[in-house]
């Protein structure tokens, strides 16, 4: 017969060995979350729409036909046409493709620089982590949305070619957001390098890189999810501002921004909102998804913040 205490061993083994990932179990908690798994398929949705939609369209994204300009929403033209006779449902897909892809990529360099940034200056302190932090501070003490103007006034005097604005907007928007990310990662560096795994690296001798790269950032994935899910939203809604002003992404390229600033006069605005509206929902309804998915995601991971 086996003892009492050999019976608990084992359940404990068997429940330590069915203990779910961190992933599973983030999935679960973010399961349970109802208005983030809403978001996450809305956002799912706008994916598909912008990158497969276009490709069904029959209608050219350039092709101007002044015979059909201004036409109200119909059977032919689901959300009617612009000023050159354009298709605006393709338009809307193409701008779609453009805001989305901006926001994910300005997301991830500012992700990129700032991890490694703040894990350098919270691993090794002293003088590399004064200029570190003090730059980051001087660029949060400029207000970012002035800051993008003041660049993108730069690049309309540069008068920079339409193709090449959009990849400079997006070094742009992760230069303004690198700082806060820095300083997030640092806090959470200088917390993991006390904890017991950092000192046994130490023991086996592991060099700085390895310690960095290896051990310290990956520990930070949970907190650089919540924050690169909301830094997304910001990044569209300030492209979405510079275009709307002309300095971000220029016509003839599409962008949910330059789409609403179209509609830039009293009767495109009064008679024809099928011009502003659709381009509107979609950002409000894009940045209000990203931000729902962003604190779910943040409950999930750490269910001591929930609210």
């Amino acid at each position: 017969m086996e003892t009492a205490k050999s019976i608990k061993t084992k359940k404990r083994t068997s429940v330590a060995v069915k203990s779910p990932s961190l992933s599973r179990l983030t999935y679960r908690r973010l399961k349970k979350n109802k208005l983030a798994m809403i978001s996450f398929f809305f956002l799912l949705f706008m994916f598909l729409i912008s990158f497969i939609g276009p490709n069904f369209s029959p209608y050219l994204l350039d092709r101007t036909d002044v015979s059909f300009m201004n036409q109200p929403p119909s059977g032919k033209h689901w959300l009617g046409t612009d000023e050159y006779g354009r298709d605006v449902l393709t338009r809307l897909m193409m701008a779609g493709q453009i805001s989305l892809t901006i926001g994910l990529a300005s997301m991830f360099l500012s992700i990129l620089i700032g991890s490694l940034l703040g894990a350098i200056s919270g691993y090794y302190r002293g003088l590399v982590d004064m200029i570190i932090m003090r730059l980051a501070d001087v660029l949060m003490s400029i207000p970012g949305l002035p800051l993008l103007l003041i660049m993108g006034a730069i690049l309309s005097e540069l008068k920079v070619p339409a193709e090449y604005r959009l990849y400079i907007i997006m070094i742009m928007l992760s230069f303004v957001g690198w700082p806060s990310l820095a300083r997030l990662v640092r806090g959470q560096i200088l917390s993991l390098k006390e904890q017991l795994f950092m000192q046994a690296t130490e023991v086996l001798g592991l060099s700085d890189r390895r310690k960095i790269l290896h051990h310290l950032i990956p520990n930070t994935v949970p907190l650089l999810l919540v924050v690169a899910t909301l830094n997304v939203a910001g990044s569209i809604l300030s492209e979405s501002a510079l275009s709307f002003l002309g300095l971000g992404v220029v016509p003839p390229t599409p962008s949910w921004g330059n789409m609403m600033d179209a509609a830039n006069n009293f009767m495109d605005f009064r008679k024809r909102p099928w011009l502003w509206i659709p381009p509107g929902v979609a950002i409000f309804l894009t940045v209000v998804s990203i931000n729902l998915l962003g604190d779910g995601l943040r409950d999930a991971l750490d269910p001591k913040m929930r609210r």
